[in-house]
């Protein structure tokens, strides 16, 4: 159990992270609802924000007032300064933990969309995929202002330096089958995971060249250890003596690759050739940037991985179906209210 002392709260960033950059950059919390003014001006009661709200969004759902207000209420009154703060940022795939350093702001000049701010100091961040599921979707819920309790300790240990409990493999992890606030995190998460533990090393390569072969290309593995950071020749003559070339390198790690490493591809990379560079992670801004430059250098992290898997799903064989079992449905899309 999370000592009594050890309250943690979790405060997302919009529903597609538009606010990332002033959380991580500025190292402030912050939340939508623009048109409710400076909250520091209304009665530190529940009721007085509920009112507020109902002057401010008239049409809104007598039933959504109460949840749309204690949310505010609890940005501004119950949060406080020295209580700990989970971030699950849309943008690098991790969650950010760190300590609430200040009291309620109004401020709309950085970002007038998100007026309401707390500072933040920041402390320690990790890949979603260190996380058990339970726990991702606990902070993954709708709200963007809520108390983590189940699986505080996990988020708490990450702060501490301790070690965290072995993870539950993919396989053995009940809530797998919960259904998730949040499908599309939910499913990006359970498809990284199974990779990071399912592919790690050489097997990763394998199922790239897979994937590339639903894509109609044909795709020669190099043997463990012998490759010179080319994993993958990808072409798409039978005998690869036709242009284009594709040199590919995979790493099945969810952490951040450099520019260093990218460097190194592109210059294995000859005239007429490609670099392709596969990773479960994200890549450096630095990384990003040199790609960009070059024409033919291409960068794929695990958001796009994960959206190449959707594309190309139906065409994998059952060994790659068997490891990422899933099946298509469809969810209501989610509005956005309240202005968060």
């Amino acid at each position: 159990m999370t000592p009594p002392d050890q309250t943690l709260w979790c405060v997302r960033a919009g529903e597609h992270g538009q606010a990332d950059d002033l959380f991580l950059k500025q190292n402030r919390l912050a939340l939508g609802w623009s048109e409710m003014g400076d909250l520091s001006k209304l009665a530190p009661d529940r009721e007085a924000f509920k009112e507020k709200v109902r002057q401010v969004y008239p049409d809104v759902k007598p039933g959504a007032i109460p949840n749309y207000a204690g949310q505010l209420y609890r940005f501004v009154h119950a949060m406080k300064p020295g209580e700990l703060v989970a971030f699950p940022c849309k943008r690098d795939r991790q969650i950010h933990l760190g300590r609430i350093d200040g009291s309620y702001q109004y401020n709309p000049s950085p970002m007038p969309d998100y007026p309401n701010h707390r500072a933040v100091k920041w402390l320690k961040s990790m890949p979603r995929t260190h996380f058990s599921q339970g726990a991702l979707y606990e902070a993954g819920s709708a709200m963007s202002v809520f108390q983590i309790s189940t699986y505080a300790d996990e988020f708490i240990a990450v702060i501490e330096g301790k070690a965290a409990a072995a993870p539950v493999p993919v396989a053995q992890d009940e809530t797998i089958a919960a259904v998730a606030t949040n499908i599309e995190d939910s499913t990006y998460d359970f498809i990284i995971k199974t990779l990071a533990r399912e592919t790690k090393g050489h097997p990763f390569a394998h199922f790239i060249g897979h994937l590339l072969g639903t894509m109609g290309y044909k795709a020669r593995i190099s043997p463990p250890g012998s490759d010179g950071g080319v994993d993958i020749l990808a072409h798409k003559d039978q005998l690869g003596l036709e242009p284009p070339i594709i040199k590919v390198q995979c790493k099945s790690s969810e952490s951040t690759v450099g520019d260093p490493e990218v460097s190194s591809l592109y210059g294995k990379v000859s005239g007429g050739e490609f670099g392709l560079f596969v990773t479960l992670g994200s890549f450096s801004p630095k990384a990003s940037a040199f790609a960009k430059s070059k024409p033919n250098l291409r960068l794929v992290d695990g958001e796009e991985l994960v959206q190449l898997i959707f594309d190309h799903y139906e065409q994998f064989d059952s060994r790659y179906k068997g490891l990422l079992p899933m099946r298509r449905v469809y969810v209501p899309e989610s509005m956005d209210e309240g202005g968060e």
